[in-house]
């Protein structure tokens, strides 16, 4: 049965917000506000696919002496009492929502961007793998500690990269190969980016441990990488997650000297378990220092990345 806002009288619904870093926040709203209706979908639209264009909440909290604001994408769930379900909610124009202050809007769209060739965007999809596939990948990866070898770049710089690779690993790559060319029309529908000649795709598994890192760079900057159009980055991990940090910063670009360099922008991109990431490989990124007190090589933070090239 399919619930309208005319068959239920508003109620008042106590709502905790439940954010990345185990921030939470506790608040009372109406059940026919259109923010609950706003944060009930954005749960909803991350269980498909997020893109990186985000909405900003901002709430008012200590009866309106403070706000609350996080992106959309830090959302991660919602505790309601009494229980709201989406197909009880229906959207309504705002107006001037009484219990928010029209000062403080109870969601601010993103900005229209400039030049949108500038602006980062990125496509990030939950549940890649069959909850039994990611089991038996982990399993994998932690029989082949001893083949991990140290990471390098193709300039060779000194302490601008910390972290361990995996070249082979056939048992896995085949399926990831093949998994991404079955999802990647739908991505570039989601990122509104024309298809293009589709030539090899590249992959190797990499683990994060404690202090490791990446700084800023690109994965198509020099000759041999230039034919590079997507990166993908698969995270996984063990539960419960024994790590901290290790997001991925995706920079904005502006052009100097006719060549696309980092803005002060980004996006962050939180490392989901089971989740792939898509962007382009001109973005300028880096990954933020993973912390692992254990140090221990299975609580490492797991990718299996690389890059989709276009075919000449």
């Amino acid at each position: 049965m399919t619930y309208t806002q005319q068959q239920i009288q508003p109620q008042d619904v106590k709502v905790k917000i439940l954010l990345t870093g185990g921030h939470q926040c506790t608040v009372i709203l109406k059940s026919d506000t259109p923010l609950l209706y706003s944060l009930v979908k954005t749960l909803v639209d991350r269980t498909q696919a997020t893109v990186g264009f985000s909405t900003l909440f901002q709430i008012p909290i200590d009866d309106g002496r403070s706000s609350l604001s996080f992106p959309g994408e830090h959302l991660v769930g919602l505790v309601t009492e009494p229980p709201i379900y989406l197909q009880q909610l229906q959207p309504q124009q705002p107006a001037t929502p009484a219990e928010i202050p029209p000062e403080i809007p109870a969601v601010i769209p993103a900005a229209a961007p400039i030049n949108d060739d500038l602006i980062s965007r990125y496509a990030q999809i939950d549940n890649f793998l069959t909850p039994a596939e990611k089991n038996k990948l982990i399993k994998y990866v932690l029989a082949k500690e001893s083949e991990f070898v140290s990471t390098s770049t193709s300039t060779n710089a000194e302490d601008y990269r910390r972290s361990m690779v995996l070249h082979s690993f056939p048992e896995f790559s085949t399926l990831m190969v093949n998994r991404i060319k079955g999802i990647l029309p739908d991505v570039l529908r989601k990122l509104n980016i024309p298809s293009f000649p589709l030539g090899d795709i590249e992959s190797q598994l990499t683990t994060h441990n404690d202090n490791n890192f990446y700084k800023l760079h690109n994965d198509s900057g020099s000759p041999d990488t230039a034919s590079r159009f997507f990166t993908y980055v698969y995270y996984f991990y063990r539960e419960p997650k024994a790590f901290s940090g290790g997001e991925l910063l995706i920079y904005d670009s502006k052009v100097e000297n006719n060549f696309y360099v980092a803005a002060d922008t980004f996006r962050t991109v939180e490392p989901r378990n089971n989740s792939i990431v898509f962007f382009l490989s001109r973005y300028m990124h880096e990954v933020l220092t993973v912390s692992c007190p254990s140090k221990a090589f299975a609580d490492s933070r797991f990718t299996i990345n690389g890059w989709v090239r276009k075919a000449d």
